[in-house]
């Protein structure tokens, strides 16, 4: 019998590893999709298993990038918002920065411009000293492009030139050759071409300094502002340095690149007055376009034949080409206009389905009858405010509040009496100043608590006592009769390694203390005791 040969052993899971792999995809941009996506899917997976909640975003976030590369925009934006959305709950901002970009990607392949631009600042924005380099530098590109395309080519100058100023400080060539190809495309589109040379001398500084090859995309740049200044042999020079860059590229991801390549090497040629060479560059075109059903670039090469007629004095041909050109035109834009309003559907009910879901949340966070955070909440935050608060040495107190006698309330009067009660309560706890991230919550039946932060504990106890002077002097009467409410509250105070359940405990035993202690009342835990103040008499005397 034969013997069954041994499964190689999986190797373990790298976080890291996949993380620097995540990274490299991010920074670089030229990958295969089908295999970038199988790879997305795997470390999503891998880390899903092992707990590693950021990298299982950031990996959906690759596969969003895999859904646009393909054309589905609508599959892309559903994982984009459920990635920020994830991100801006648990304050990730490297991820938010990286959903904000694709998302103004995505929206500049809807047409929307304006929403383009909204996100590439929201990008920017969401960066901090966490932020890796080569995002803030990729965010501020398209921060860039977004300005360029609406209209506004100094704000887009400005960050072009800080995304190469980020990309010299972090030595990286490669984003300042994206950044300064996009820049002098820019200044081309402007109608700029001696802005544009001078850009493009920079990026040349730069490739020739680091010995790296200037790529498709830059040569085809140079190529159209080469014709736009008038030196058509050297753009022709480029253009057809650009296709011999693009041969033996994969182009998975950029069926439509050669297509894109050939119209401006038929542009150039006609502009040197090649029109012969234009022409077959043009037809070409058209073949390629038919064959990939590229009907863009199809439209494209009838407004180009047009011009090549017209070159050539020949009206006719101009205008039936143009005629077919416009008619294309339309096709295309009826046909665009459909697929945007179909995105921009899905984009809204992503939104709105967020939106619905954000409100459920904070509806599960809040108590049904008082509207004051409840005790899910308390549990979900305050272990995090304790955290920050002991890291930036700011004062935390915390009150438990307990009605006093409440049950005669509810069994003298109504339930419903008592619901008054608890509501009008809940109404005077939240008028307590209780600083940034603070919160009253009801932690059930006649329970609250108040967390203070900011504020030292005696000032605190101050604003404590006040509240339950307020209880105990509200008009109760047109609701409970000769029946008073006051309130009992007990007291402790945070020290830098504090846990929840330790502070809650105290609180309690002072609670305690204080119904213990005849009620209505303030009762301090021993680490919320302000410390006395020592006369200068009594200090210490210097050392002689």
């Amino acid at each position: 019998m034969n013997a069954v040969p041994e499964a190689e052993p999986v190797p373990p899971f790298d976080p890291a590893a996949a993380a620097r792999m995540l990274d490299q995809f991010e920074d670089d941009g030229d990958f295969d999709v089908a295999a970038t996506e199988r790879i997305a899917v795997e470390i999503e997976g891998a880390a899903e298993a092992h707990g590693e909640t950021e990298l299982v975003w950031r990996a959906r976030l690759l596969r969003a990038t895999m859904h646009e590369y393909r054309g589905d925009l609508a599959a892309s934006a559903r994982i984009l918002s459920d990635v920020l959305a994830w991100a801006d709950a648990h304050e990730r901002r490297p991820v938010a920065a990286s959903a904000h970009r694709m998302l103004a990607r995505l929206h500049r392949a809807m047409g929307d411009m304006g929403a383009s631009l909204d996100h590439s600042l929201q990008c920017v924005n969401a960066q901090d000293d966490t932020t890796p380099v080569s995002i803030r530098i990729a965010c501020m590109i398209k921060l860039g492009d977004a300005f360029a395309r609406t209209g506004s080519p100094d704000a887009a100058r400005e960050r072009y030139e800080e995304a190469d100023r980020l990309a010299i400080e972090t030595d990286n060539p490669y984003k300042r050759i994206m950044a300064l190809n996009n820049y002098a495309y820019a200044e081309y589109e402007e109608g700029n071409g001696e802005q544009a040379r001078a850009v493009l001398a920079r990026l040349r500084e730069v490739a020739q300094a680091h010995g790296m090859p200037l790529g498709f995309s830059v040569l085809d740049t140079v190529a159209r502002v080469e014709t736009l200044c008038g030196d058509h042999d050297a753009a022709e020079r480029a253009a057809l340095a650009a296709l011999d860059a693009l041969s033996g590229e994969d182009l998975t991801q950029d069926a439509d690149a050669e297509t894109d390549l050939l119209l401006t090497l038929a542009l150039v040629q006609r502009r040197k007055g090649d029109l012969a060479a234009a022409l077959r560059t043009v037809t070409q075109v058209q073949q390629e376009s038919e064959r990939l059903s590229l009907t863009y670039n199809a439209a494209q090469a009838l407004f180009e034949l047009s011009e090549i007629h017209a070159a050539a004095g020949d009206y006719k041909g101009a205008y039936l080409a143009l005629s077919d050109f416009n008619a294309a035109q339309e096709r295309l834009s009826s046909a665009e206009r459909e697929v945007q309003a179909r995105n921009r559907q899905v984009m809204f009910e992503v939104a709105e389905a967020r939106r619905q879901a954000e409100w459920f949340r904070e509806q599960a966070l809040r108590d049904a009858l008082t509207g004051l955070r409840n005790r899910r909440y308390v549990d979900e935050h305050l272990p995090a405010l304790l955290h920050r608060a002991a890291a930036e040495g700011s004062p935390v107190t915390i009150a438990l509040l307990d009605l006093d006698h409440f049950k005669r309330i509810n069994d003298t009067l109504s339930h419903e009496a008592g619901d008054q009660v608890l509501t009008a309560v809940a109404g005077l706890l939240d008028t307590v100043e209780t600083g940034p991230d603070g919160f009253a919550a009801r932690l059930g039946g006649e329970e609250f608590l108040l967390v203070v932060r900011g504020t030292d504990p005696c000032r605190a106890v101050t604003r404590l006592e006040e509240l339950r002077q307020s209880i105990a002097e509200h008009p109760w009467q047109p609701l409970t009769g000769e029946l008073p409410v006051t309130i009992s509250i007990g007291v402790s105070a945070a020290t830098p390694d504090s846990t929840q359940r330790e502070l809650l405990s105290e609180a309690d035993e002072a609670l305690y203390r204080a119904k213990r202690g005849g009620r209505n009342r303030v009762h301090l835990a021993p680490n919320a005791t302000a410390p006395k103040r020592r006369r200068w008499r009594d200090a210490s005397p210097l050392a002689s």
